[in-house]
């Protein structure tokens, strides 16, 4: 069941002592982040508003405690050093079936591929080091010795294009377009074009690490074009992508086969929306690098695939699947057949903890262009990660995906949409939105260091909160019976049993000094929620509770049609509950309404695919970490003031 996408190990290159010691270098450095880049700028003749504003891009000038992105980059300038990592694709890991569509069998594993050799844009450290003197652990652990060695790239690349180096920061858009490491023209120009932008608009804010650091605006920028032109790089292949104009984007079709097995892949053909709206987007981090995880979509013998692929270094983008068809990807039918899956390069933690600027910008203004395409409200019960996906029986739920995890900056990304979360209602609303600060919210984690996979995670900027029995910072957490059956929720960077996250929306059960209540998966759940520093927001709004004279109502992972709905010669798919208890007195937040649908598709000729159709109302509600339904008889609706 597991398909390693191995990256091809690389012996690193003998460092090379430069006239400008490391160790003399470290005694000229000031610890301001600010200085920092000053004295790199001065140091190498790089425009101090050009290594902003390329650190910007990368890093928004955080050091993450010397923690890799989610491609093996370091620090502020994100200098890479991906040969000491390997990858699998998450789809390839775990019990969960990427359709999610048990009315098939489920399909055998691919083969391994083979190992891919590691770009040169994910191997910068090297450069660096053999540029600066430094060793490859400075360079991962110290901020200021990270921005030396992108100030260090940044020169050799206007060297190498023959280009001057200028204080004028418009020669510098061939240098900057380099350090993307894109080898697509379109991406490279998106890379250096933001980066410049981010130079006219100037910037200012406080790192993870507490360092103010200001971008002061350059107005009347120009760029010279040539220098762009002269890095000779390849036109990508649009074929049609369906991608708005000011975002790199090219088309690498999945894989499309029939199989000498009777099966076929690795995606199912559909004409939406004009037979079924499409109402999700689902992000998911690869567990994985960009190339590696290009290599399985393409594959018609694997068994998922997905719409997007998602470059981190500098958001490219590659298309493999129209939006009209339907993507083997969130592991329930239900929501595969009703949404678009983004894949973007990077571990949810293995190693790696944090997402670029580039990517999160690229992903922002695609997810926008999608949504307002297909009327996907930009809320969180719609823009939803893996990990808010429900299993479809109680089978499924234990083995459901958890990407992109705690270190997704849903708040950020939210902003970025041009749909920020903002508080409605008054401080005692019926329901709340969770909207830690994600700057400084650090909860404890274990699990981050695969060497050493129960060591505590050091303090990272996460946006989740610990749900508790009680409202006491000792008291045990709330129990999730469909993950874990038998046992406790864990503080695992990978078990979201007792989370909840940034965006969704709760009904309040109850509050008590600096601790508030939620309803979660049929419990109260206390989280710490104090007025001077809130981890929530209030949010009134539409809630459900079960009708009177129901003790308890059945919740589901999927809204599927009522038997009598299915046509002769489609098999009826049975409506089952989930392990789940939602009793008298308890609330959860509405987010709307969802139709009764079953897309049977299980041959490779489309001609006989059928959308099957209900009369049952089902409702979409935020149950605990996951999205779930129930039957609108089975409850009533108010508003929760």
């Amino acid at each position: 069941m597991r398909r390693a996408l191995a990256i091809a190990a690389v012996a690193i290159l003998p460092l090379v002592n430069t006239t400008v010691t490391s160790t003399a270098a470290r005694a000229a450095e000031p610890d301001d982040r600010q200085q920092a880049f000053a004295a790199a700028a001065e140091e190498y003749q790089v425009p101090e508003s050009v290594l902003l504003g390329v650190s910007y891009l990368e890093s928004r000038w955080d050091a993450h405690a010397g923690r890799p992105s989610n491609d093996a980059g370091f620090g502020p300038m994100h200098l890479t050093d991906a040969a000491a990592y390997t990858g699998t694709n998450h789809h390839a890991e775990g019990e969960e079936d990427a359709r999610g569509d048990e009315s098939r069998p489920l399909a055998p594993p691919t083969e391994t591929p083979a190992p891919v050799e590691i770009p040169a844009s994910l191997r910068t450290m090297e450069k660096a080091a053999q540029l600066t003197g430094e060793s490859h652990e400075e360079l991962r652990t110290d901020p200021a010795a990270n921005i030396r060695g992108g100030a260090a790239l940044l020169a050799d690349y206007q060297k190498s294009l023959g280009a001057p180096l200028s204080d004028d920061p418009g020669q510098w858009y061939g240098a900057v377009a380099r350090y993307s490491g894109a080898e697509e023209s379109e991406a490279a120009k998106f890379f250096a074009d933001e980066v410049y932008a981010t130079i006219k608009s100037g910037e200012e804010r406080v790192t993870d690490d507490g360092q103010k650091v200001r971008l002061a605006p350059v107005a009347g920028l120009s760029t010279v074009a040539k220098w762009l032109e002269k890095l000779g790089l390849r036109p990508p292949r649009r074929d049609g992508v369906e991608c708005p104009s000011t975002i790199s984007c090219e088309w690498i079709p999945a894989g499309y086969a029939e199989l000498p097995t009777g099966s076929y892949g690795n995606h199912d053909l559909s004409d939406r929306p004009k037979n079924q709206k499409i109402d999700y987007i689902v992000i998911h981090d690869m567990e994985g690098y960009f190339r590696p995880s290009i290599g399985l979509v393409e594959n018609p013998t694997n068994r998922a695939s997905w719409h997007y692929s998602l470059r981190s270094a500098d958001g490219h983008i590659a298309q493999h699947i129209k939006a009209k068809d339907v993507g083997w990807q969130a592991g329930n039918w239900y929501i595969n057949a009703k949404s678009i899956g983004l894949e973007h390069e990077g571990f949810l933690a293995e190693g790696t903890t944090w997402y670029t600027e580039a990517m999160y910008r690229t992903s922002a203004r695609l997810v926008r262009y999608l949504a307002i395409r297909h009327g996907v409200p930009l809320d969180r019960a719609h823009i939803i990660g893996h990990d808010n996906v429900p299993g479809t029986l109680p089978t499924t739920v234990r083995g459901m995906h958890e990407d992109p995890g705690p270190f997704w900056d849903w708040a950020h990304y939210f902003k970025l949409l041009g749909a920020p979360l903002h508080p409605f209602g008054g401080p005692k609303a019926g329901s709340v939105m969770i909207r830690p600060d994600f700057a400084t919210n650090k909860p404890y984690f274990y699990g981050c260091d695969r060497k050493n996979p129960e060591a505590a995670c050091p303090p990272l900027s996460a946006h989740t909160v610990w749900l508790r029995t009680e409202p006491r910072a000792d008291a045990p957490l709330v129990k999730d019976i469909g993950k874990h059956p038998t046992g406790e929720s864990l503080y695992s960077v990978y078990d979201h049993s007792a989370r909840a996250s940034t965006g969704q929306r709760y009904a309040v059960a109850e509050r008590q000094g600096d601790w508030t209540a939620i309803w979660y998966l049929g419990q109260k759940a206390w989280f710490h929620n104090p007025a001077s520093a809130p981890t929530a927001i209030p949010s009134a709004g539409l809630v459900v509770t079960p009708k009177p004279g129901l003790a308890t109502v059945p919740v589901y992972g999927r809204a599927y049609p009522e038997q009598e709905a299915y046509p002769e010669g489609i098999p009826y798919q049975a409506v089952t509950p989930l392990q789940y208890t939602f009793s008298a007195g308890e609330k959860y937040t509405l987010s709307g309404l969802a139709p009764a649908e079953y897309y049977r598709a299980v041959t490779f000729d489309p001609a006989g695919h059928t959308v099957v159709r209900g009369k049952t109302k089902y409702l979409q509600i935020q149950f605990g970490h996951r999205v779930m339904f129930v039957k609108a008889d089975d409850v009533r609706v108010s508003f929760a003031w």
